[in-house]
């Protein structure tokens, strides 16, 4: 028997390939738009890719089932429940309904409807024929279930919530009950997913140690479970509605990564004087050190396509900075992953060619936390705000740190002071402080900082914090 599961980081989104070794057939489950890996791990291990299935419309990642699909000829099985809901499936595939079986040699997949993330969600059972026909060898649980939560019921809207949370609370009672301890679960995301709260790092668990921690399968009655799981709802970016469009129409065939085109410095001047959009993804010290004005930093990585959903407009092209064309390509892989196929170019090669040209170019001061205890102890006016999650700002803050979620900064901005004051912009380590720094001197804040560091730092050097919210 195969069951592999691939992991994209920046997501926290886990697929998944299952089949059958003596025959070489697999199905892919919950494929991302980078459809190589799937391609590439059934010709390094000699598969067949038979089907692809979906859990249910995605609404934080581009799905690349549909491409897929069409690249190996593989049925696309998808959920027959999104008929008159509000997304449907627009494109051609095989509608599929609880009860519904699929083999692969002597691996068996078996549909679960288990409504309640969405109206039409589906898990799928599987059996190790070898060893069990009668008895279910794992769940791949999708948005369903978590390692110790449960997807979150209000991803259609408000007036949508309260129905799905009930239909979640029927499918936790009703499409568990009569499966085994042993039953391993294998979740469509991990902790980092907004799709859910209170995720484990556990990329699987059983449905044995569910029942006994996930707090979602405890014996609750259906208010109960239903004031639980809307209470601890975490932030819900815009960019999910406009992803659930994206994937129900099918997403754009890419055929490969679209690599941008390298951009002379002249050449990007043009663009900067037009104010199109451009993202540094940079370190935050090297963008500290100097930056083209307006440009917003991501300098985190593999999750530059999540936050760069949060900020970065669908409608206009993307010029990118960058410190290593070598990671040009996994640049790219992190935005078209969340639905960006406008990436139009990037400086090159990287931005010295820039400052060395004689352009302009901004900085971002960079504090340390001795500097930002220092300005406190001797009252100087200033705001701090921490960027990071309700959780991480429980577990100790600043005292009188104001807090705004990351992603909600511009839409608070009024709740800020003026934009001469002294603002500084803390997280955990300084990464998602550079953002939202970068995006309040987008907006002419001139007197910000980014705290270099951040809580971590911060606790380190023993300076005090405060508890709660």
């Amino acid at each position: 028997m195969i069951l592999h599961q691939f992991e994209a980081k920046g997501l926290s989104h886990f697929s998944y390939a299952v089949g059958d070794k003596a025959t070489g057939e697999i199905a892919i489950v919950d494929p991302e738009r980078d459809i190589n890996t799937y391609i590439h791990y059934a010709a390094e291990h000699r598969l067949k890719i038979k089907y692809i299935l979906e859990t249910h419309i995605h609404a934080d990642y581009a799905s690349g089932a549909k491409e897929l699909a069409q690249k190996t000829g593989a049925e696309l099985l998808l959920s027959s429940y999104d008929e008159g809901e509000k997304f449907e499936y627009k494109f051609i595939h095989t509608p599929i309904k609880e009860g519904d079986s699929y083999k692969l040699g002597k691996t068996r997949l078996e549909v679960v409807h288990t409504p309640g993330h969405t109206p039409e969600h589906l898990s799928f059972l599987v059996y190790d024929e070898e060893k069990s026909g009668d008895q279910p060898f794992a769940m791949l649980s999708g948005d369903f279930l978590f390692i110790g939560s449960v997807g979150r019921p209000d991803l259609l809207g408000e007036e949508d919530k309260l129905p799905l949370a009930k239909l979640l609370y029927a499918s936790v009672q009703n499409k568990l009950k009569n499966l085994p301890d042993s039953l391993e679960i294998y979740p469509g995301h991990g902790a980092g997913s907004l799709c859910g709260a209170g995720m484990s790092k556990a990329s699987s668990s059983t449905l044995g140690e569910e029942r006994k921690y996930n707090p979602y399968l405890q014996e609750l009655s259906e208010q109960e479970f239903i004031d639980k799981l809307l209470f601890v709802s975490p932030p819900l970016p815009d960019y999910y509605f406009r992803m659930k469009t994206i994937n129900s129409e099918g997403p754009k065939i890419l055929d490969g990564l679209p690599m941008p085109a390298g951009m002379t410095p002249p050449e990007f001047a043009e663009i900067v004087y037009k104010k199109e959009t451009v993202v540094d993804v940079r370190h935050p010290l090297s963008y500290g050190g100097g930056h083209i004005e307006g440009s917003i930093n991501i300098g985190m990585g593999d999750q530059l396509g999540f936050w760069g959903a949060w900020f970065i407009s669908y409608d206009k092209p993307i010029y990118l900075v960058i410190d290593d064309e070598s990671k040009l390509k996994d640049n790219v892989r992190d935005l078209i992953r969340v639905g960006y196929d406008n990436i139009a170019g990037y400086l090159k090669p990287n931005f010295s060619s820039w400052a060395n040209k004689g352009n302009d170019f901004d900085d971002l001061p960079q504090a340390s936390v001795h500097m930002l205890s220092d300005f406190r102890e001797f009252g100087e006016k200033l705001t701090i705000v921490d960027v990071r999650s309700e959780g991480e700002y429980s577990d100790g803050h600043i005292k009188g740190a104001k807090h705004i979620y990351l992603g909600n900064i511009p839409d608070r901005l009024k709740e800020l002071p003026g934009k001469e004051d002294a603002i500084f912009c803390i997280c955990g380590g300084g990464s998602r402080s550079s953002l939202a720094a970068s995006i309040l001197q987008k907006h002419g804040y001139d007197n910000v900082y980014n705290v270099f560091g951040g809580m971590t730092a911060w606790k380190a050097a023993e300076y005090p914090v405060v508890m709660g919210k």
